[in-house]
């Protein structure tokens, strides 16, 4: 097989890859909630958590449940679906957001408990590509290029890490430019798995993502007073099927060894810890 139909073939199974993971991310959202509502006891809880922050809570959460004995399920997806699903009367113990406007869609709902509502944490948005493409772009300017062809995107309108990204191309007047070239996607996690398959040229994510991958590499950083401001909520929903769960959970992730691994993480913290 020639060089050209190699590309061809290669490029179709990264499509295809990143199709599947989309809908096993989708149809695995569902079942969880549902599972885990069918089978509620006394000793677990439901934390819907956005992706960027799944595998720090998942850190969180084994520390809680040596100490409390509490068991704690993560429903992992970008924070308009968690939102979705709150708003229509998910099950659900702990909401964690990854911007202001997903939660605030719940409080609204009445379905957040406003005395439980805390911003926890802030993070960096940062530009990456594909560990083995050649070359690399070095500032964001270079996005316009013609040779950068696919670039990944949190949907702009609905997806956290998305809305900051479009809100910071705006701000650098590269939106226009750069819109048309825009392969959305459901969240941050998403974004990154494009970026790590090759069928996308580059991709915005948050900076504790890429620190997770070996198969994209950063190549430029937004700087934080440059770019928008971004902020993680936690809360108590009002029909938490175990408040006091719910409550020690959200008491839990703000004292000192929650927010220690947070931060070693990669993550900014807005609370003070509690001792």
């Amino acid at each position: 097989m020639d060089v050209k139909k190699l590309g061809v073939v290669k490029r179709c199974r990264c499509w295809l890859g990143l199709f599947w993971y989309c809908l096993a991310v989708s149809s695995s959202l569902s079942c969880g909630v549902e599972r885990v509502a069918s089978d509620r006891s006394d000793d677990t809880i439901l934390v819907s958590v956005a992706a960027s922050l799944s595998g720090a809570v998942d850190q969180v959460a084994k520390e809680f449940k040596r100490e409390t004995g509490v068991r704690v399920v993560v429903n992992t997806a970008g924070s308009q679906i968690l939102a979705t699903q709150i708003v229509e009367g998910a099950q659900v113990d702990v909401f964690v957001s990854a911007d202001e406007r997903q939660m605030f869609r719940t409080v609204s709902a009445g379905r957040i408990d406003g005395s439980r509502l805390v911003n926890l944490l802030s993070n960096q948005l940062v530009i990456v590509m594909p560990s083995d493409r050649e070359p690399r772009i070095s500032d964001v300017e270079a996005l316009a290029d013609p040779s950068i062809r696919r670039i990944a995107l949190g949907d702009p309108e609905a997806v956290p890490v998305g809305v900051y990204s479009k809100q910071y191309l705006i701000s650098v007047d590269l939106w226009d430019a750069v819109a048309p070239k825009v392969i959305p996607t459901r969240s941050a996690r998403a974004v990154l798995r494009a970026v790590e398959s090759g069928s996308v040229d580059a991709g915005f994510v948050y900076r504790t993502d890429a620190m997770s991958s070996q198969e994209a590499v950063v190549v430029y950083d937004v700087e934080s007073n440059l770019g928008p401001r971004i902020v993680y909520l936690a809360a108590v929903t009002t029909n938490a099927p175990n408040p006091s769960g719910a409550v020690q959970f959200f008491d839990f992730i703000q004292r000192s060894a929650a927010q220690q691994l947070f931060e070693r993480l990669g993550f900014v913290l807005l609370t003070q810890p509690v001792a």
